[in-house]
C-alpha cells in the first residue's frame, strides 16, 4: 500500500485531497470517500476486537511466567539439616516493568520501529510514531484509570501495596516526558543527535534498577516508605488454578475449561523433592498432554454459546451474544496456534502474542493512513486519538484485568507509569536511534522533527492534566483508603472527571493542530 505519511505534518485537520491508496484491491479507490471510510473505521474495530482477544492470551502467558518459582535448597548451620524452599524467580517490580509494561505497550514500539525504517533516509524523522506515543500516555493515563476505578465490586477497594515503588515509578514516567520535551525544545530544538537518542534508550535501565532498589528497600537508593500486606502470589490462588468438577483429565495431567492445565504431585513428600517441585502443589509441567491442550484451543475456538449464554432468559440478550461470539471466533481461530501456555513456563505464548500483537498494530496503521487519506482528517490526530487508544488497548485489557484478578491495584496501576516509561525511552529511543544513526552515517546530519512544535504543546497539555489525575488518585487514598473500587457513586464520579481530563487534552492538541490556538 501506497504511504500516505509524506503529508504528515501540521497542516489543518481537514486538509482534504483525494486518495489513490487502498487496503487489498485498487477498485477500493472507486467506492467513494464516505463508503470507503465507513469500511476501513469498521476494519479498525474490528482490529480493536483482535488487539483485546491476543492480550487475553499474553496476559495468562505472562501470569504463568511470574509464578514461576526455583528450588533452593539451603543447610542449617546449627543442625546441618537440608532445608528445603521455593523463591519467585521474578520480581514483581521488575515484572510489572519489564513483563507486563513492555508487552502491553508492544503495539506502540513496532508500529514506531516501522514508520522510522519507512522513512530511513528523508533526514525527518517520522511523525506517526511519536504522535501515537505521546498520545498513547493520555489513554494510559486517563481512559485506563477511568475503566480501572470502575471495575472493582460495589463497595470493593483495592489499594496499591508498596507506594514507594509506585512513586519511583511515577517519577520515571514523569521524567521520560520531561527529558522528550528538553530535547524538542530546550537542548536542540527541533532536531535530534545521536547521543540524545541513544540516552533515551539507556535511561531505561534506571527504572528498572531504582524500582529494584525501592522494592528491596536498598539503603540511600529507596524511599523509606513501608509495605503494607501484599500477597504471596502474583494472582489468587482461586484465581490461577480450576475446580476439580469442571477439569477434564488425561492420565495425571488435568486441562481445565479455560484451556489451563495442571498435574497434581501425590505420594510422599520424598518425591515431590526429587521432582524438584512443590509437595501437594498443583503445577504447570510440559506432560504429553500437550497435543490435546492444543486441540481443545481449537474446539473452543469454534464454540458459540457456554453456560452462561445458555441461561439468559431474554432472547435478544441471547442473539447479541451469540452475534458477539461470531465475530470473534476468526480472532479465536487465529489466536488458537498460539501454544498452550503452560508450555516452557508460558514463555512460547509470550513471544507468539506479542508477534501476533505486532501484526495486528501494523494492520491498524495502514488502516489510520487510508482513513487520514479519505476524510482529509489530520494524521496526527489520528495518531494521538484513534492510533493511539488502538495500540493502547492492551494496555486497558491487561490493567482492567488486573484490576479484576488481584487483590491489590500495584499491577493495574503499575502498568499504566511504567507503559509511559517503556513508550519514551524504547517506543520513541530506539526509532530515533534508527534514523539519527542513518543520518549522521549517511548524510553527517542530525534528525529533524517536523512535528516538534505539536509535541512539545501536547507534552504540556498532558503534564497539566495529569496533575489532576494523580492528585484525584491521592485524594481516593486519603479519604475512602485505596486507589480504586469503593462506593459505586464515587467510583463513577472520579472516572468521568478522569475521563473529562482526556477529553480536554485531545481537543486542546486538535485545537492546536488546526492553528486555531
Amino acid at each position: 500500500m501506497a504511504s500516505v505519511y509524506k503529508q504528515f505534518g501540521l497542516s489543518n485537520i481537514l486538509g482534504h485531497k483525494k486518495c489513490d491508496s487502498y487496503l487489498l484491491f485498487s477498485g477500493e479507490t472507486s467506492l467513494g470517500d464516505g463508503f470507503q471510510a465507513f469500511l476501513y473505521i469498521v476494519g479498525l474495530a474490528y482490529c480493536f476486537i483482535g488487539l483485546s482477544s491476543i492480550t487475553a492470551h499474553f496476559f495468562r502467558s505472562m501470569e504463568n511466567i511470574v509464578k514461576h518459582s526455583r528450588r533452593v535448597v539451603e543447610i542449617d548451620p546449627c543442625s546441618n539439616a537440608k532445608i528445603v524452599r521455593y523463591e519467585k524467580v521474578w520480581n514483581y517490580a521488575i515484572a510489572d516493568i519489564t513483563l507486563l509494561a513492555f508487552g502491553t505497550s508492544f503495539p506502540q514500539i513496532s508500529l514506531a520501529t516501522i514508520d522510522a525504517i519507512q522513512n530511513l533516509g528523508s533526514l525527518y524523522a517520522g511523525g506517526l510514531g511519536p504522535g501515537t506515543l505521546v498520545g498513547s500516555a493520555a489513554f494510559d493515563l486517563f481512559p485506563i484509570h477511568a475503566v480501572c476505578v470502575v471495575v472493582p465490586k460495589a463497595g470493593e477497594l483495592k489499594k496499591i501495596s508498596d507506594i514507594g515503588v509506585w512513586l519511583v515509578e511515577l517519577f520515571w514516567s514523569f521524567w521520560a516526558y520531561v527529558w522528550l520535551y528538553i530535547i524538542l525544545e530546550v537542548w536542540t530544538p527541533n532536531v535530534v543527535t545521536v547521543w540524545e537518542a541513544l540516552l533515551t534508550v539507556l535511561q531505561f535501565g534506571l527504572p528498572l534498577m531504582h524500582a529494584y532498589a525501592q522494592d528491596k528497600r536498598w539503603p540511600y537508593l529507596s524511599l523509606p516508605l513501608a509495605r503494607s500486606e501484599r500477597p504471596e502470589d502474583w494472582v489468587p490462588e482461586e484465581a490461577a488454578s480450576c475446580k476439580d468438577e469442571n477439569n477434564v483429565y488425561d492420565g495425571y495431567a488435568g486441562i481445565c475449561q479455560d484451556g489451563s492445565a495442571y498435574q497434581k504431585i501425590t505420594g510422599s513428600e520424598d518425591d515431590a523433592e526429587s521432582s524438584n517441585e512443590p509437595f501437594d502443589k498443583e503445577i504447570n509441567r510440559d506432560t504429553p498432554s500437550v497435543v490435546a491442550l492444543w486441540k481443545q484451543q481449537f474446539v473452543d475456538a469454534l464454540m458459540l454459546e457456554n453456560q452462561e449464554s445458555s441461561k439468559l432468559n431474554n432472547l435478544y440478550l441471547w442473539l447479541a451474544r451469540i452475534f458477539w461470539q461470531s465475530l470473534l471466533v476468526p480472532w479465536r481461530l487465529l489466536f488458537a496456534f498460539v501454544p498452550p501456555y503452560h508450555i516452557a513456563h508460558g514463555w512460547i505464548a509470550f513471544i507468539c502474542s506479542l508477534l501476533f500483537i505486532s501484526g495486528i498494530a501494523y494492520i491498524v496503521t495502514q488502516l489510520t493512513d487510508l482513513i487520514s487519506c479519505v476524510t482529509g482528517i489530520n494524521s496526527y490526530v489520528i495518531a494521538f486519538t484513534a492510533l493511539a487508544a488502538g495500540t493502547s488497548w492492551p494496555d486497558l485489557v491487561a490493567s482492567k484485568i488486573a484490576a479484576e484478578r488481584q487483590i491489590t491495584a500495584d499491577s493495574a496501576i503499575a502498568n499504566i507509569t511504567c507503559s509511559n516509561s517503556v513508550n519514551i525511552y524504547v517506543g520513541i529511543g530506539i526509532p530515533w536511534l534508527i534514523d539519527a544513526a542513518y543520518n549522521f552515517i549517511a548524510y553527517g546530519e542530525p534528525l529533524t522533527i517536523k512535528n516538534a512544535e505539536g509535541l512539545s504543546f501536547s507534552l504540556l497539555v498532558f503534564f497539566c492534566c495529569s496533575v489532576g489525575c494523580i492528585g484525584v488518585l491521592v485524594f481516593r487514598r486519603l479519604t475512602l483508603g485505596a486507589e480504586l473500587g469503593g462506593p459505586r457513586f464515587w467510583a463513577w464520579v472520579t472516572s468521568v472527571f478522569i475521563m473529562l481530563l482526556w477529553i480536554i487534552f485531545v481537543v486542546l492538541s486538535s485545537l492546536r493542530v488546526s492553528g486555531i490556538i
